[in-house]
């Protein structure tokens, strides 16, 4: 991917963007959240979203965990109060998205469809236009649909282990760093950030703040769960452009080498 003609750096956010979590993640989100509830709550795909809405619970466990608290608490026990043990919840959690055996992956993650395709990387390649991954999902998670879902060969990647959770934007930050290294660039590059959530946005606006000296934009992906209807689909919209979306696409794919080309124009020039 090296270029010595760099234009933009494209980072990718993974779940909603890559590939569809609908049946996936946030199957098991409702899982887990249903089990530890006793069977008497299985949170909707909106009850979800509105979770994610307030931009802070981007790590799946911990927002299984929240859902959980809150069902709870509005029936009157306290969180405190409440024998919840984390790490038991994320280990039913991995059971239903990897599934029951860590070494042999045959749960949710299998089923994912995927929302991009390996060439349309090969397009931005071919003009100039660098690309990577921060993601909040574990690394070993992100990097199977991107190696072999996509067959990429050890793209630039940072997972859950690797930085703080959005919206913190330290991981962001190094996805930029190790793909200007690889492009021998000097000068700040501009930054286009792809997501699906507000937590993603959030992220890009931490990262301006840090870095002001480069140009960063936010690019919302409306999830293919959202588009079910118009209603719904204006609201997601909505939500994602108060948060700092710049411009949303229906799909990645649609934030094509021209589309990019365009963004910089207008918001650098």
């Amino acid at each position: 991917m090296s270029n010595p003609k760099l234009t933009a750096i494209v980072v990718f956010d993974i779940d909603g963007v890559v590939r569809d979590v609908a049946g996936s993640y946030r199957r098991a989100i409702a899982d887990t959240v249903e089990h530890f509830t006793g069977g008497v709550y299985r949170p909707s795909s909106t009850d979800i979203d509105r979770l994610k809405s307030e931009g802070i619970w981007n790590n799946d466990w911990e927002a299984s965990q929240e859902l959980v608290y809150r069902y709870l608490e509005a029936q009157g026990q306290a969180r405190r109060l409440v024998n919840l043990n984390y790490d038991t919840l994320v280990g039913f959690f991995q059971s239903r998205y990897q599934g029951p055996d860590p070494q042999n992956w045959t749960g949710y993650i299998c089923d994912e469809q995927l929302l991009l395709q390996r060439s349309y990387l090969e397009q931005l390649n071919a003009s100039g236009i660098a690309w990577g991954f921060f993601s909040g999902a574990p690394h070993a998670e992100a990097a199977y649909v991107l190696e072999k879902r996509l067959g990429l060969n050890s793209p630039v990647l940072i997972g859950m282990e690797d930085a703080p959770g959005k919206p913190d934007p330290t991981g962001l930050l190094a996805v930029v760093d190790q793909l200007e290294d690889k492009s021998l660039i000097d000068a700040p590059t501009p930054v286009i950030y792809v997501g699906d959530t507000v937590a993603d946005l959030y992220t890009v606006k931490r990262a301006r703040s840090q870095d002001p000296n480069r140009y960063w934009i936010g690019v919302g992906i409306l999830p293919p769960h959202v588009q079910e209807t118009s209603e719904r689909r204006n609201a997601y919209a909505a939500t994602l452009k108060a948060a700092g979306a710049t411009v949303i696409f229906s799909n990645v794919q649609e934030l094509t080498p021209a589309q990019i080309q365009k963004l910089l124009k207008i918001n650098i020039i």
